[in-house]
Formats: structure tokens, sequence, C-alpha cells
């Protein structure tokens, strides 16, 4: 019988592509996800791996194990929820991955309802930006995560459900007293010579931040990269940058001022599930709650 820890390996080898990465995210070492990887091997009298100079492949017999791994585990999932008399009333473990500015205006008042409405249910949360969330879905690290559907780098697929939860805008955040800080909205060309706080390489906001400046015309001087909105909104408000942000992350409590753009830019806010697994109804309250939620109100303006 095929062991269904070692299926979700597997089918987090298909989805990050080495035995390395697969350890990391599995917290074991390469050679342990080799070693059950092996016996996986053994479980299934199939040749499932194959080495490729020091790197493994999956196997046509693999390929096809770690597509239907998914839609096993999930329907596993749904069948111990039913034995267990939760299928009407949610209940049990939902993880929900999240990226940092809908932590707090959308899952943090999502998972408060829901232990308030259904207390048998037992939310974790998992703050997931969309280059590492979309790969935790599909892997079954998440059950449901709110992303963005304009993360270019990694498209979402025909693999997932959507579940639209609105648009959030784009804005240029200056401090007060800044010349860009007057009335009306923001040409980024007029702020070719000013100090950039950007996130971190590669996320979503500092790709999105970066193709915007080249769009006007120039190259942004990065002085600070920070992976946390509350520590970019400091550096704002002391005078020593400015940015680009998404308007759910600009937080009232800091002396900072918004401006649209010129050219305006948003961005879809939606939840995702995997698509073709039974929907239990744990993860039915999650998506109920998010879909039904207040909208957030616009941030501050100069």
């Amino acid at each position: 019988m095929m062991n269904p820890w070692r299926l979700r390996l597997l089918s987090q080898l298909h989805t990050l592509g080495t035995v390395r990465a697969v350890a990391q995210a599995a917290n074991l070492s390469p050679s342990s996800v080799s070693q059950q990887l092996a016996v996986l091997e053994a479980e299934t009298h199939t040749r499932l791996l194959e080495r490729t100079g020091r790197r493994v492949r999956l196997t046509s017999a693999g390929l096809i194990l770690a597509h239907r791994a998914r839609a096993i585990l999930d329907h596993m999932d749904g069948v111990e929820e039913e034995l267990r008399g939760f299928a009407d009333e949610p209940a049990g473990p939902v993880r929900l991955g999240a990226f940092q500015s809908a932590i707090h205006s959308m899952a943090v008042p999502a998972v408060t309802r829901l232990a308030r409405e259904h207390p048998r249910l037992d939310v974790q949360l998992l703050e997931l930006e969309p280059h590492e969330s979309m790969p935790a879905l599909r892997v079954g690290d998440v059950d449901v995560i709110i992303t963005t559907t304009d993360f270019d780098e990694l498209p979402l697929g025909p693999d997932l459900d959507l579940v639209p939860l609105g648009t959030d805008p784009i804005v240029l955040v200056v401090p007060p007293g800044h010349p860009a800080a007057g009335r009306g909205t923001a040409d980024l060309a007029a702020c070719a010579d000013e100090p950039w706080a950007f996130d971190m390489p590669q996320s979503y906001m500092a790709n999105l931040a970066l193709r915007l400046c080249r769009r006007s015309g120039f190259e942004p001087r990065v002085v600070c990269r920070f992976s946390n909105y509350m520590m970019t909104l400091q550096h704002v408000e002391a005078g020593l940058s400015i940015a680009l942000l998404p308007g759910l992350a600009v937080d009232h409590r800091y002396r900072v001022l918004t401006r649209e753009l010129a050219t305006p830019q948003t961005r879809t806010i939606t939840a995702a599930i995997r698509r073709g697994s039974p929907q239990r109804a744990a993860v039915r309250a999650v998506l109920d709650v998010l879909r039904d939620r207040p909208r957030p109100p616009l941030p501050g303006r100069a």
C-alpha cells in the first residue's frame, strides 16, 4: 500500500524540481527524501525516478503518479473529514496562505469570523508571497491561498480554481512635505532621481516596481530592500526613500502620503484552491468568508 506521506514527497519533487528543494520544504535531509522515494518505488513495484548526472527526474510512471498523488491526497482528506462527521459542519484544519498586505486586511478578519461562527474549525494562517504560495498550493502544503493573478513570473494555471476577491491600486508612497506630495496623480518620470525602497529581489512587488520605473524611462536608485512593508513605511516616513506599494499595504499609523499613478496600475486579488479535488466543508467555509468580507477603505491620499 502506498504511503500518503511519500506520495506528498513525490508530488513536491514534481513541483519543486530537486530533491534538495523537497528536503528544505519538508524539513528533512536530502538523503532522507531519497530514501523515502526509494521506499515508494518498492511499494509501487515501479521505477519512479532516474538519474541525469547529479540530479534525478521523474520517469513516465513517476510523472503519472505525481499527477495523481495530489488528487489521491485530497480525496483522503475528504474521506477523513466525512468519517469524522465533519461534512456538514466545517471543522478540522485548513491551511490558508496569504501575501503580506492581505494578512491584516483580509486573512485575520476572516480567521476571526470563522473562529466565532465555526469553533470546530482550525485555520492555520501562513504568510506566503505569490511566488511562494502557488507552488505550496500545488504540492498540498496549503489548502487555500490569497494571491494575485498579475504575477507574470508564475502564472495561475488550469489546475487551480479561482475566486475573485477584488482589486487593489498600486500607489506612490512619499513622506509629508515631499515635492511629489501634491494633488492629482503622480508621474513616475518626475521621481527618476529619488532614492527608492524596494521589496526583496524577484518578489512580486520588486518586479512590478522595477517594470513601472523602467516603463517611465529610468532605472531606480534602490537604497534599501525590506521584506516587511512596515519597515518600508518607516523608511519612507523618515524621509529616506519613496516607494511603490499596494494600497492594502499602506498602514494609516505611519505619517506617509499616497498618490495614485498617472497611468493607473492595479492588481487583481483572488483566492485559489486546487481544481478537481473534493471541496471540503472547511475549505468552502474559508472561501465563503473571504468572498463575503467587507471591502477595506482606500489608503490615505495626499
